[in-house]
């Protein structure tokens, strides 16, 4: 087990954590989420030692073994296989089936496995790394966004090989659908601390919406009191016969539990810049066929077009022509037979995966975003800043300094800058965090021209694909289609996982009464004790309130007639009047703020009834 106790760290100049405490215990997978930036590979550096804890410490036990998927290019051997049998024990050097088994899994061949790992792209060589990594077989297993470089073959059978894993593993990607998948836990990096829950992200969520709806309730709640209790202040402070009961107000409100405003957090609010297309069809592929090679054909014949309120999503493993599809599409490439008959008033936004590449890294991120359109005014290059989260000095930073999740968006702002009505987005969705595919997701959704798109994300292609186009088979065809009918008809063959989705039970009208009729029972009984004991509060502090005042006159009559004894008995009552007054307010508070927790709760289940 890895625990983190009172852990804080500052990192360039921003508090990232603070004081916070988490643990992973024996047989947890834990999905860690978080905004780009929040400090999700710096908890990985923390728990490997390559970062130092500010304050706090990170317990590890003794010879406990940790790996991590290392984005970093570094091999020594002439072959795949040789180099993946690095990772391999002593006890198990010569069990070189070990790295096939895994090789295969992750896509690549026999003869993949024989080549010398140089000669492979840099998303195959990150396969590589992550194939090193799992034969490792560490107590605690850290994967920061193994899926970027899979194809959707092969994250499912990484899903399949880490839903059985039998040791710890923390997990980060963008693919929910994935991590809720594979994970028992998921931890969020939220406000700079740490909360972790058993269950997915979905339940996270909700548990953090209702904590913060709790929050901001007993803040106002809290708010109304003291305003309550300054006006009885400002009333009476000049009042002799009130000087002991506003003393008392007084001590009240410097008790009071302070609840600070929640600072909002951004989001990607964007949306993009639809040009007016009035026509039927965008383009139509005809008998298109390419090849780097001529020996060597990707793809040839395709045949498909795109029409008004289509989009198109483009599957199959990696290698086999997807992006090179895009890059024709986006007229990148010239296609070796076959023609493209692109409408005049097509304008097309690309994302690409070199484009991130050609950004200008000298360039801040308002000048790169300045660049697609000279005719911008300062003020319109700082609301596409600030619509893609860079707000403030964040848009005079230089593009070098960004992280790959940063890039992607200054790359999706340009694209915002000029208007289009066809969209070629290649993997759109790498780098980015979990609530900025949502939120690319919804405008996608709403976009009124034509997409085209890659990706490996199955989340994304059921939200969005109304048709696809399969590469296998050394070539590509057309299915007319959403996803969840592609693996319902034709699925992905010879894969290793058949996923199995659990269907939820549909119950029936009779079954829903019932339940419904248990839960308002049991509601009723947790809150029963709780509201029988605020209104004896209520009532408590009603009659105190009017005993002390009638103590309080009492004083001042026993004080005109100088009976001292009876002085000193009423300034004792009065004091524990007081006392009594503000334990139960106290308590009171406490008790409202449980009973809207419990009510919001029992609530929310009743909505998963419905």
């Amino acid at each position: 087990m890895i625990k983190f106790n009172d852990v804080s760290k500052e990192f360039g100049g921003r508090i990232l954590f603070d004081e916070v405490d988490f643990a992973v215990n024996p047989g947890e997978r834990v999905g860690l989420i978080g905004r780009n930036g929040s400090g999700k590979s710096t908890l990985f550096k923390l728990i490997t030692g390559e970062l130092e804890v500010d304050s706090g410490e990170i317990q590890v036990p003794n010879h406990f073994r940790v790996a991590m998927l290392d984005q970093y290019i570094k091999f020594s051997e002439k072959s795949v296989l040789k180099e993946c049998c690095l990772a391999l024990s002593d006890e198990e050097k010569f069990d070189d089936y070990k790295a096939e088994k895994i090789l295969s899994g992750l896509g690549f061949s026999d003869e993949d496995m024989k080549k010398d790992p140089q000669s492979f792209s840099g998303g195959f060589q990150i396969r590589i790394n992550l194939v090193k990594c799992l034969l490792k077989k560490p107590d605690l297993l850290l994967l920061d966004e193994p899926t970027n470089y899979l194809d959707i073959v092969s994250m499912r059978w990484l899903k399949s090989f880490l839903i059985s894993y039998p040791a710890q593993l923390i997990l980060i990607t963008h693919d929910r659908e994935f991590m809720n998948d594979v994970c028992t836990h998921t931890v969020g990096i939220h406000r700079k601390k740490l909360k972790k829950i058993k269950g997915s992200t979905y339940t996270y969520k909700e548990k953090i919406a209702e904590e913060e709806l709790v929050h901001e309730n007993s803040r106002l709640n809290q708010e109304k009191k003291k305003k309550e209790i300054e006006a009885f202040i400002t009333r009476f402070r000049a009042k002799a016969s009130k000087a002991t009961l506003v003393s008392s107000r007084v001590k009240m409100l410097e008790r009071m539990q302070e609840y600070d405003e929640l600072e909002n957090i951004s989001n990607m609010n964007f949306k993009f810049n639809l040009k007016p297309f009035n026509t039927k069809r965008f383009f139509k592929v005809e008998d298109l066929s390419f090849g780097y090679e001529e020996n060597k054909i990707l793809f040839k014949k395709l045949n498909f077009e795109l029409l008004k309120g289509e989009r198109v999503g483009i599957i199959g493993k990696n290698g086999k022509g997807k992006s090179t599809l895009l890059n024709l599409l986006s007229k990148d490439l010239i296609p070796v037979s076959g023609e493209l008959n692109f409408h005049d008033a097509v304008e097309t936004g690309f994302f690409g995966q070199t484009n991130i590449s050609r950004l200008n890294n000298e360039n801040t991120i308002a000048e790169e975003i300045a660049s697609m359109d000279t005719s911008l005014t300062t003020t319109q290059i700082r609301n596409i800043c600030a619509t893609m989260m860079f707000t403030g000095d964040d848009a005079a930073k230089k593009i070098k300094v960004l992280s790959g999740g940063e890039k992607s968006r200054v790359l999706l702002g340009k694209i915002l800058t000029k208007p289009c009505n066809l969209l070629l987005l290649d993997e759109p969705t790498n780098h980015l965090d979990q609530e900025s595919v949502e939120a690319m997701s919804e405008q996608l959704l709403k976009f009124e021209g034509g997409l085209v798109f890659v990706t490996h994300s199955e989340w994304l292609l059921k939200q969005l694909a109304t048709k696809l186009v399969v590469f296998h088979e050394d070539n590509a065809e057309v299915f007319h289609g959403t996803y969840d009918e592609f693996l319902e008809k034709i699925g992905w063959g010879d894969e290793t996982l058949k996923e199995k989705k659990e269907e939820k039970v549909k119950l029936s009208h009779r079954e829903i009464k019932r339940l419904k009729a248990e839960l308002i029972t049991k509601k009723s009984h947790d809150l029963r004790p709780l509201k029988s004991r605020k209104e004896i509060l209520e009532k408590e502090i009603d009659a105190n309130e009017k005993k002390l005042k009638k103590s309080q006159e009492d004083i001042v009559s026993f004080v005109n007639e100088g009976k001292s004894k009876e002085i000193q008995d009423c300034s004792i009552l009065i004091k524990a009047l007081e006392d009594k007054i503000e334990n139960d307010f106290e308590e009171l508070v406490e008790l409202e703020e449980k009973i809207a927790l419990i009510e919001e709760e029992y609530r929310h289940n009743l909505e998963e009834l419905l």
